[in-house]
Protein backbone atom coordinates (compact mmCIF):
# COMPACT_ATOMS: atom_id res chain seq x y z
CA UNK A 1 0.00 0.00 0.00
CA UNK A 2 1.12 3.30 -0.64
CA UNK A 3 2.46 5.68 1.86
CA UNK A 4 0.37 9.00 2.57
CA UNK A 5 1.63 12.61 3.63
CA UNK A 6 1.87 11.91 7.33
CA UNK A 7 2.68 8.23 7.43
CA UNK A 8 6.06 6.47 7.97
CA UNK A 9 7.64 5.92 4.52
CA UNK A 10 8.82 2.68 3.63
CA UNK A 11 12.20 0.93 4.65
CA UNK A 12 14.36 -0.28 1.52
CA UNK A 13 17.96 -0.96 1.41
CA UNK A 14 18.86 -0.70 -2.42
CA UNK A 15 22.24 -0.60 -3.99
CA UNK A 16 23.58 2.91 -6.08
CA UNK A 17 26.01 2.05 -9.38
CA UNK A 18 28.89 1.71 -7.11
CA UNK A 19 27.21 -1.37 -5.35
CA UNK A 20 26.85 0.78 -2.11
CA UNK A 21 23.87 -0.26 -0.11
CA UNK A 22 21.67 3.25 0.27
CA UNK A 23 18.64 2.27 2.91
CA UNK A 24 16.03 4.86 4.63
CA UNK A 25 17.46 4.10 7.23
CA UNK A 26 21.35 5.61 6.58
CA UNK A 27 19.15 8.80 5.46
CA UNK A 28 17.21 9.39 8.78
CA UNK A 29 18.83 12.28 10.43
CA UNK A 30 18.31 14.42 7.04
CA UNK A 31 15.31 15.37 4.87
CA UNK A 32 15.13 13.40 1.53
CA UNK A 33 14.04 14.00 -1.62
CA UNK A 34 13.34 10.17 -2.98
CA UNK A 35 12.24 10.68 -6.68
CA UNK A 36 11.25 7.78 -9.03
CA UNK A 37 12.63 8.16 -12.26
CA UNK A 38 10.92 5.58 -14.97
CA UNK A 39 13.54 5.61 -17.60
CA UNK A 40 17.02 7.06 -17.67
CA UNK A 41 18.06 8.41 -20.54
CA UNK A 42 15.07 9.78 -21.66
CA UNK A 43 14.58 13.85 -22.42
CA UNK A 44 12.07 14.12 -19.65
CA UNK A 45 13.84 12.22 -16.88
CA UNK A 46 17.17 13.58 -18.10
CA UNK A 47 15.92 16.85 -17.63
CA UNK A 48 14.20 16.08 -13.57
CA UNK A 49 17.19 14.81 -12.94
CA UNK A 50 19.59 17.11 -14.31
CA UNK A 51 17.04 20.18 -12.88
CA UNK A 52 18.30 18.07 -9.37
CA UNK A 53 21.65 18.30 -9.68
CA UNK A 54 21.73 22.25 -10.73
CA UNK A 55 19.79 22.40 -7.52
CA UNK A 56 21.82 20.44 -5.24
CA UNK A 57 23.14 22.92 -3.34
CA UNK A 58 19.95 24.77 -3.03
CA UNK A 59 18.41 21.40 -1.65
CA UNK A 60 21.44 20.79 0.93
CA UNK A 61 20.68 24.04 2.19
CA UNK A 62 17.73 22.66 3.53
CA UNK A 63 19.29 20.02 5.19
CA UNK A 64 17.91 17.63 2.76
CA UNK A 65 19.71 15.05 0.45
CA UNK A 66 18.52 13.62 -2.84
CA UNK A 67 18.16 10.03 -3.67
CA UNK A 68 16.91 8.63 -7.15
CA UNK A 69 15.44 5.14 -7.65
CA UNK A 70 15.35 3.76 -11.29
CA UNK A 71 14.45 -0.50 -12.27
CA UNK A 72 17.25 -0.14 -14.31
CA UNK A 73 20.59 -2.19 -13.68
CA UNK A 74 23.31 -0.77 -12.05
CA UNK A 75 25.52 -0.48 -14.82
CA UNK A 76 22.67 1.73 -16.78
CA UNK A 77 22.35 3.26 -13.69
CA UNK A 78 26.23 4.19 -13.81
CA UNK A 79 26.46 5.36 -17.06
CA UNK A 80 23.49 7.60 -16.64
CA UNK A 81 24.81 9.07 -13.66
CA UNK A 82 28.45 9.11 -15.46
CA UNK A 83 27.11 11.23 -18.42
CA UNK A 84 24.71 13.83 -15.98
CA UNK A 85 27.55 13.91 -13.55
CA UNK A 86 25.01 13.85 -10.75
CA UNK A 87 26.17 14.44 -7.08
CA UNK A 88 23.61 11.99 -5.30
CA UNK A 89 22.91 8.45 -5.36
CA UNK A 90 20.89 6.34 -8.31
CA UNK A 91 19.53 3.39 -6.73
CA UNK A 92 18.72 0.61 -8.62
CA UNK A 93 15.36 -1.18 -8.13
CA UNK A 94 15.86 -3.78 -10.83
CA UNK A 95 15.93 -7.08 -9.12
CA UNK A 96 13.69 -8.23 -7.46
CA UNK A 97 12.14 -5.97 -10.30
CA UNK A 98 10.50 -3.02 -8.59
CA UNK A 99 10.02 -4.45 -4.92
CA UNK A 100 11.21 -0.59 -3.50
CA UNK A 101 8.53 1.20 -6.12
CA UNK A 102 5.94 -1.94 -5.25
CA UNK A 103 6.31 -0.66 -1.77
CA UNK A 104 6.02 2.96 -2.66
CA UNK A 105 3.03 2.49 -4.91
CA UNK A 106 4.36 3.58 -7.91
CA UNK A 107 5.30 0.75 -9.95
CA UNK A 108 3.57 0.46 -13.51
CA UNK A 109 3.15 -3.04 -13.95
CA UNK A 110 2.19 -2.10 -17.68
CA UNK A 111 5.53 -0.72 -18.51
CA UNK A 112 7.88 -2.30 -15.95
CA UNK A 113 9.20 0.78 -14.51
CA UNK A 114 8.19 3.40 -11.66
CA UNK A 115 6.14 5.97 -12.14
CA UNK A 116 6.79 9.82 -12.03
CA UNK A 117 6.53 10.44 -8.34
CA UNK A 118 8.34 11.67 -5.40
CA UNK A 119 8.26 11.26 -1.81
CA UNK A 120 9.45 14.64 0.58
CA UNK A 121 10.30 12.25 3.36
CA UNK A 122 11.65 14.23 6.97
CA UNK A 123 14.64 13.32 9.21
CA UNK A 124 13.00 10.89 10.93
CA UNK A 125 11.65 9.17 7.92
CA UNK A 126 7.95 10.50 7.96
CA UNK A 127 6.37 11.08 4.38
CA UNK A 128 5.45 14.95 4.38
CA UNK A 129 4.69 15.68 0.95
CA UNK A 130 4.35 13.66 -2.73
CA UNK A 131 4.06 14.87 -6.35
CA UNK A 132 3.39 13.21 -9.13
CA UNK A 133 2.23 13.59 -12.31
CA UNK A 134 -0.44 11.98 -14.48
CA UNK A 135 1.91 11.08 -17.57
CA UNK A 136 5.29 9.36 -17.53
CA UNK A 137 6.01 12.35 -20.53
CA UNK A 138 5.27 14.99 -17.76
CA UNK A 139 7.91 16.40 -15.56
CA UNK A 140 7.56 17.45 -11.94
CA UNK A 141 8.59 20.93 -10.77
CA UNK A 142 11.54 21.04 -9.17
CA UNK A 143 10.39 24.13 -7.11
CA UNK A 144 7.35 22.07 -5.44
CA UNK A 145 10.49 20.08 -3.40
CA UNK A 146 11.92 22.86 -2.38
CA UNK A 147 8.27 24.50 -1.24
CA UNK A 148 7.94 21.22 0.47
CA UNK A 149 11.28 21.43 2.33
CA UNK A 150 10.77 24.91 2.97
CA UNK A 151 7.50 23.95 4.98
CA UNK A 152 9.17 21.15 6.80
CA UNK A 153 10.67 23.84 8.59
CA UNK A 154 7.28 24.88 9.79
CA UNK A 155 6.25 21.78 11.22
Amino acid sequence: MAPAVGQPAPAFELFDYSRAPVSLESLRGSNTVLAFIPFPFTSTCDGEACDLRDRLSQIEDLDAKVVVITCDTLPSNKEWAKQNEFGFPILSDFWPHGAASKDYGVFNEALGCANRTTFVIDAEGVVRDIASTASLGVAREADHYLAALNALDKI
